[in-house]
């Protein structure tokens, strides 16, 4: 029951699904829809959360929507943005039904234990068949509302916007079952959807407030970064003198980058803010490096530079997924923003050093520097095309072992002639090839005694390339004696 102190707040909803069943598009046709065309056009930087306001049972309600990325690298950011919404929309074509990442879409919404919403999308396609579907969905274990379920759903057209306004009115119904308030008088908590580095502003940071009010002349910490909240933005860029819970809101003028899914706690003195931090940096840290086993591998350095801080971390995930026998990938640099002269400096440290990029460039200051010291910069804007040059690279870069391959082995019969190191003998196949050409080692009594090579090959009295039975001669080339009965056993070095 809601008390006194408590009031409604909008609800924090997170579109997931599969990749290509229309979440962008979704998203995008909800915005359109309900920002004023001015307005909307007004939005120049990247904000990864939205508030839309609509007519609904002759009130006006919020909605605030977290356009988490559907690709599969930012499981992490998903996870997060599930943590993050109050309510989830699961995205599923009409005419494909569950796939693959429908599946982990679910599994992530049921770990955080918040109530959804399906969508049936692309009913315009020819393809579409709704009730299929909704069979593919009992199939594991998602059963509707008129399928034997609980689950509401609505079939939408996300590109025509066919059926959207009734998805936003059952999302709204979905939040009412879940009476979500918050205490208005409290300080500020919420969670950090987003952060990055703005060369013009400085650190910035979307952060969704989960309970209480963010509110001028206060601080806020987000793990161990730091910031006033001088500077307050609404996702259209509009300065707000305050921010109550389920809205998104960007705050400038962080100290150091937060990390994405940091809790935030709101204090109203500076030094309040400054104990809270050092008593959180003193406590032992519950996580450890992996204790990843690099004795006698090739270390290669990468250095990581990304627009925001959400795709560093789907970048670093993706780069644990790459294993190169004898190699062990070492980040030893990573932030946001643009590949500066301190990341050339850093990657002088040592040769091997590669410099990826993320929707990001290299500055002027440091293409100059570059042109003298020569740093292998990469810049990329598709993450699977980022890993496909790591991974040839990597293979380029991997140690060769040179190894001793036996091809065939025989037994010399008789010995006939000798010319310097040159020795003429006959032999019978036991095994194998035995090539023209090839390196063959001498074994006596099981023991190697010395290494040739065979120069000439015959059988029958014809020459040979190879022979794989029955008896041959053979001229080879050794510094040692072969008598009769020693073994020949022919061999190749094969690099690996």
């Amino acid at each position: 029951m809601k008390t006194q102190a408590q009031t409604t707040r909008p609800p924090v909803v997170a579109i997931m699904g599969h990749i290509d069943h229309g979440k962008s598009t979704l998203l995008d046709y909800i915005r359109k829809s309900n920002v004023v065309d001015g307005e909307f056009g007004g939005i120049t930087q990247h904000l990864s959360a939205y508030e839309i306001t609509l007519p609904y049972q002759g009130t006006d309600r919020s909605i605030s929507f977290l356009d988490t990325p559907g690709h599969a690298a930012f499981t992490g950011m998903r996870e997060r943005g599930a943590s993050a919404a109050d309510i989830a929309v699961l995205v599923v074509s009409a005419e494909d039904g569950v796939k693959a990442q429908t599946l982990e879409a679910l599994k992530t919404i049921r770990e955080a234990k918040i109530p959804f919403v399906v969508a049936i999308n692309k009913i315009d396609l020819p393809g579409a068949n709704i009730e299929k579907t909704k069979q593919t969905l009992a199939e594991n274990e998602v059963l509707v509302e008129g399928y034997g379920g609980d689950v509401p759903w609505n079939a939408i057209s996300a590109k025509k916007g066919d059926g959207v306004s009734e998805l936003l009115e059952t999302i709204l119904l979905v939040a009412d079952l879940a009476e979500l308030t918050y205490d208005k008088s409290a300080f500020a908590e919420g969670i950090v959807i987003e952060s990055k580095l703005d060369p013009k502003r400085g650190i910035t940071a979307t952060i969704i407030i989960k309970n209480g009010t963010l509110k001028k002349s206060q601080f806020v910490v987000a793990g161990k970064a730091f910031a006033t909240t001088r500077i307050m933005e609404n996702f259209l860029g509009k300065v707000v003198s305050e921010v109550p819970s389920g809205v998104p809101v960007q705050l400038v003028g962080f100290d150091t980058l937060p990390e994405v899914g940091a809790s935030i706690k709101t204090f109203d003195k500076k030094r309040e803010a400054e104990d809270y931090i050092e008593e959180e940096s003193n406590k032992k840290s519950v996580f450890k490096e992996n204790d990843t086993n690099t004795e006698n591998k090739k270390i290669v350095p990468i250095i990581i530079k990304t627009d925001v801080h959400g795709t560093l971390e789907a970048i670093e995930k993706e780069l644990r997924k790459i294993s190169v026998e004898g190699l062990q990938i070492k980040i030893i640099g990573k932030s946001i923003g643009a590949i500066g002269e301190a990341d050339i400096k850093m990657a002088q440290s040592d040769k091997e050093t590669i410099i990826l990029g993320f929707n990001t460039v290299v500055d002027k200051s440091a293409k100059d520097i570059n042109e003298k010291v020569g740093a292998n910069i990469q810049v990329f804007n598709i993450i699977y095309k980022l890993t496909e040059y790591l991974e040839e690279e990597l293979e380029k870069r991997r140690p060769r072992i040179e190894t001793r391959e036996v091809i065939g082995t025989a037994r010399v019969l008789k010995t006939f002639s000798q010319t310097k190191e040159k020795q003429v003998l006959g032999a019978k196949i036991e095994s194998g090839t035995i090539a023209n050409g090839a390196k063959v080692s001498i074994i006596r009594r099981d023991f190697p005694i010395a290494e040739g090579k065979i120069v000439e090959l015959q059988q029958a009295r014809q020459k040979q390339k190879e022979v794989t039975d029955g008896e041959c001669g053979l001229m080879i080339e050794c510094k040692n004696d072969i008598a009769p009965g020693d073994l020949l056993e022919a061999f190749v070095m094969v690099t690996k």
